[in-house]
């Protein structure tokens, strides 16, 4: 089946969970910000686990859809809507496996965060680059042509071969797996040289997103960190990792990170909290805390934990769903 682009929205792109095995030639991770919410919008229609969706940013696209299928949102909050050929239109809800007939799918701009995820059965079928479909925003690779969607772009994705039905169909129940923020947002990280005079200072203050952040880092803007005197040699980062430049306000690299870096590292946010950055937008107040190694594997399982129950309840849910038709 063919998608094709009606309105981009603000930052479209085909994202999965990102390029692994490729970090020592200097390629990035990049993927989706939440792979857990993608995840989860894959498992609602049938997906496997790394089957490339939509990532999109502030407000979503507008896609005319050439064949019935299942599609599933999630994220932040959405008003999205199905127009049919008739110009029937029908509220899309998210969080649950949505049947639609051919038409205009519109989804508009987010609330309580600005990314959402939208997964379509059978997955988006662009061309595989080292491993993944995702979008190298900075490379100019992967993804649809290496960059953001515009307004005529064509995509394909795996025919489901579902009946078409007259109007959209989906259940009354949705699911969630991460609150959105309404306030600050509690970020555990470890610190680089256990709790020194820095690490104490960075958990101590309060912190707001800057307007500058994108996929390669989030930038932090409140009272200036002091910066160590002295030349520091350019070292291996990854995503999670926080950096230190030379005006004082740190930087937590997200998905689209570079390989490697000349600020100072000051820490790791752990990997059960970075999730949570893809909701921060600008203004967005963060909480840094500082927590040691065993803390930081005992919030990973803990989240581990938590999607487990999950997908018992999903696979519940899913089985009771009427066939298609």
């Amino acid at each position: 089946m063919k998608l094709q682009v009606e309105q981009p929205g603000a930052l479209t792109t085909v994202q999965d969970r990102g390029r692994t095995g490729w970090r020592h030639l200097g390629v990035a991770a990049a993927g989706a910000l939440d792979p857990d919410a993608a995840r989860l919008a894959n498992r609602l229609v049938g997906n496997p686990a790394d089957a490339a969706v939509l990532e999109y940013t502030l407000i979503g696209p507008t896609l005319r859809l050439d064949a019935p299928t299942t599609i599933a949102l999630c994220g932040a909050e959405v008003e999205a809507s199905h127009t049919a050929g008739d110009g029937t239109r029908t509220p899309v809800g998210s969080g649950r496996p949505v049947r639609l007939p051919p038409g205009s799918l519109r989804i508009g701009p987010l609330r309580h965060g600005i990314r959402g995820w939208l997964a379509i059965a059978g997955g988006l079928r662009t061309p595989p680059m080292l491993g993944s479909r995702s979008t190298d925003l900075r490379g100019g690779f992967g993804g649809h042509a290496g960059r953001a969607l515009v307004r005529g772009d064509v995509l394909l994705a795996a025919s489901a071969g579902l009946p078409s039905p007259q109007l959209p169909w989906q259940p009354s129940w949705w699911v969630e797996f991460d609150p959105l923020p309404d306030a600050a947002i509690v970020v555990h990280f470890v610190p680089a040289m256990a709790l020194d005079e820095t690490a104490r200072a960075l958990a101590s203050r309060p912190w707001r997103v800057d307007v500058r952040s994108n996929r390669q880092g989030l930038r932090l803007q409140g009272e200036a960190l002091q910066v160590p005197a002295g030349d520091i040699v350019s070292t291996a980062v990854a995503p999670g990792t926080l950096q230190l430049p030379p005006d004082g306000q740190p930087i937590v690299l997200l998905a689209d990170a570079q390989t490697t870096g000349g600020y100072r590292r000051i820490g790791h946010v752990i990997t059960a909290d970075l999730p949570l950055l893809a909701q921060a937008g600008p203004g967005t107040a963060l909480q840094l805390v500082a927590v040691d190694a065993d803390t930081a594997a005992s919030l990973r399982e803990a989240r581990r934990a938590q999607w487990r129950r999950l997908e018992y309840l999903l696979d519940e849910r899913l089985r009771s769903l009427p066939p298609a038709g």
